[in-house]
């Protein structure tokens, strides 16, 4: 603040700065921008976190919160061609195809999956814990069963504790309380 400022009578707002007017306005030749670059241009506007070309703040600070990849479901695969190598009447599962060597045992996985490509004409029985509709008519064609590994089931969306049903929106009931 400058008391010259303060004391200007009746004036609302300061003069404005009249740039681009010879070199003796004070505001000539460059008209207040400085030396060349990008900012000295017309038409330049910096995107909102740039930093010149440094690594931002959003990329050096560690990520944090949900991320649905660490939810994902990773299988580890075997054809139903593969299933030719086991004796007839064999049990397959995970642990056995790995000893067997069909494959070897994808990051994170725990689950067991078949795919249908190939032929088998032994009858195996497969516990898997998912596989697909040709894979399957083609165990049991030649004989074999499937038996699926049961998952934990999640409760359907607006199904309460005791399975009683209730309209999306409304308010949930809270139980053992009793209205007044």
């Amino acid at each position: 603040m400058n008391l010259a400022e303060a004391k200007a009578l009746g004036l609302k707002f300061p003069e404005r700065k009249r740039i681009g007017r010879g070199v003796g306005s004070g505001l000539g030749k460059t008209s207040g921008r400085g030396h060349k670059g990008a900012k000295a241009r017309s038409g330049w506007s910096s995107r909102i976190g740039w930093e010149g070309g440094q690594m931002p703040i959003y990329r050096r600070l560690p990520k944090r919160g949900f991320n649905n990849k660490n939810f994902e479901r990773v299988y580890t695969v075997v054809n139903v061609s593969d299933l030719s190598g086991f004796d007839a009447g064999t049990v397959i599962d995970l642990a056995a195809v790995l000893a067997k060597g069909l494959t070897s045992k994808e990051k994170h996985s725990e689950l067991f999956k078949i795919l249908g490509s190939g032929e088998i004409t032994k009858a195996v029985i497969v516990k898997v814990d998912a596989i697909t509709v040709t894979a399957k008519e083609k165990i049991e064609k030649a004989g074999g069963t499937v038996q699926l590994i049961e998952r934990k089931q999640n409760r359907a969306k607006f199904v309460a504790k005791d399975g009683t049903k209730r309209a999306p929106g409304s308010p949930r009931r809270k139980s053992g309380s009793s209205s007044k």
